[in-house]
């Protein structure tokens, strides 16, 4: 979403807010106008001053309430902690309304209508406003949290579903690649020479391609894989891709067994390796090291790809790490992050860094 359209909807929630205080605030005090001015004999002109007021204490403490919780982050909170912060809030909201009430019709019956009141028995009068303060106070903050918690339940919807799009498109993106004829060429024609010279390798060749391509059709339906499924997946696209490069393929790996079974998303390590191989290894006449590192460092998992190479300025980010981008950041909300940069020795390093799922610390 761009800035404008960021702008231009923030504008239609205020507005759409202050139409609902206006309108609700002002249906509301309707009843007070009628009791004023048929009960107390307030008189045309100070029924509609007193109706204006009603109108504007309901609206100024409402809106200092929004303001808090908005700072306070309380929309955010789950149902449970919220509720045990609405009660005293409406409470202290329910006093304000009859204080300010109290001390708007004292400053009435003392000033304009000219009788002798005591200050302190108008000040402390509850009897009914304290009921109607708790009743009105109770139904805006839950109408306004309710509101709160549709929109972010329909924002979450929308995330969900654009990232089954995106994981659905990353999938077909890597079965293209897993399907492309000049992986399955290779693929095919080195399982076709094995299969005179050494038929038990030819056999574990077509069982490595047939898994290759079950998990491009299947696993990518998954949002988070564990490491230890993920890794296992990588080192059979390795050891199938070794019967092409045979020596100038190698692979070294430096993993964590502390965060084996933790989660990440679906097919992210084995992108990282096959860019590696196609962007780096496979355009350098005697190949070259991949070396893989899977680490946790502050409750969040490192996951580094390095290989020999440059990056091509001319050349946009592929397709794949793209998707991989999109799904981080709404699978994580910003809290997980990828780079792809040039290192010391002409060697390129491609780093993800993901939070520990909640699941996988009570490993």
């Amino acid at each position: 979403m761009d800035i404008n359209s960021k702008i231009n909807n923030s504008k239609t929630r205020i507005s759409l807010y202050w139409k609902c205080q206006l309108i609700g605030w002002s249906i509301v005090s309707v009843y007070w106008a009628y009791t004023v001015y048929t009960r107390d004999n307030y008189g045309v002109f100070y029924t509609l001053l007193n109706y204006v007021l009603d109108i504007a204490i309901g609206i100024f403490l409402t809106h200092l309430y929004r303001r808090f919780a908005l700072k306070a982050k309380w929309s955010n909170l789950p149902i449970k902690k919220l509720l045990i912060r609405l009660v005293p809030t409406i409470l202290l909201l329910a006093v304000l309304y009859v204080l300010m009430n109290n001390l708007k019709w004292y400053v009435y019956w003392t000033y304009i209508a000219d009788e002798d009141r005591n200050f302190i028995e108008a000040i402390i009068y509850w009897d009914p406003i304290l009921l109607t303060g708790l009743r009105l106070m109770s139904i805006w903050i839950l109408a306004y949290h309710l509101y709160h918690y549709y929109q972010k339940e329909v924002v979450t919807a929308k995330e969900n579903a654009q990232l089954s799009l995106i994981a659905k498109q990353a999938q077909l993106d890597n079965l293209s690649a897993q399907l492309n004829p000049h992986f399955l060429f290779n693929s095919l024609n080195s399982i076709k020479s094995l299969v005179i010279e050494n038929p038990k390798v030819a056999r574990r060749a077509i069982d490595l391609l047939s898994d290759l391509l079950r998990s491009s059709l299947y696993e990518k339906d998954k949002g988070l894989i564990s490491i230890k499924n993920e890794l296992a997946l990588v080192y059979d696209y390795i050891e199938l891709e070794k019967m092409r490069f045979e020596e100038r393929l190698q692979l070294k790996t430096n993993i964590d067994d502390e965060i084996i079974n933790s989660k990440i998303p679906t097919l992210s390590i084995q992108l990282l390796v096959e860019n590696a191989i196609k962007h780096g290894i496979d355009l350098k006449v005697g190949g070259g090291v991949v070396i893989l590192k899977v680490k946790k460092k502050a409750r969040k998992i490192y996951i580094t790809v390095e290989n020999p190479g440059e990056i091509n300025q001319d050349k946009n980010v592929g397709l794949g790490l793209e998707n991989l981008k999109k799904r981080l950041e709404i699978q994580y909300k910003g809290k997980a992050s990828f780079s792809l940069v040039e290192i010391k020795n002409a060697n390129v390093c491609a780093e993800l860094i993901i939070p520990m799922h909640i699941d996988d610390e009570k490993i």
